[in-house]
């Protein structure tokens, strides 16, 4: 399965909630050295924009892959840009805000947002 297959299929997952956070590191555990359940954990405060609507989880989480692989700081500055560039914000509550603006239910936006940070790793490192 690749990582983009396994984020998918977290984000479909109805038993266990994945935030968008977990949703991005947990599929680049093996590649951190971490086990799921570490990478899980490791996450767990950072959905929902820290849990009170501050800088978005799938961002968080890319970050922290990023940083978990060695990648350079100039990939996190790339990273911020693209995802502010992408979306016009970077915190969860403006980026919620509007996508209820523009009518789109909250799941499948975040779904979108972790689907943008994941491919961004995944591109930027070379894993799939």
């Amino acid at each position: 399965m690749t990582r983009k297959e396994d984020m998918s299929a977290l984000r479909a997952d109805a038993q266990v909630h994945y935030n968008s956070a977990q949703s991005v590191v947990v599929p680049f555990a093996r590649d951190m050295g971490l086990t799921r359940e570490l990478a899980y954990d490791l996450a767990l405060n950072f959905g929902g924009g820290m849990g009170c609507g501050a800088t978005c989880g799938a961002l968080i989480g890319a970050l922290a892959v990023l940083g978990g692989l060695g990648q350079p700081q100039e990939k996190r500055l790339e990273l911020i840009r693209t995802f502010r560039t992408a979306n016009g914000a970077i915190d969860c509550a403006a980026l919620l805000k509007a996508a209820h603006q523009r009518g789109e239910e909250r799941k499948p936006h975040c779904d979108g947002l972790v689907r943008q940070c994941v491919d961004f790793v995944c591109r930027e490192t070379g894993l799939e």
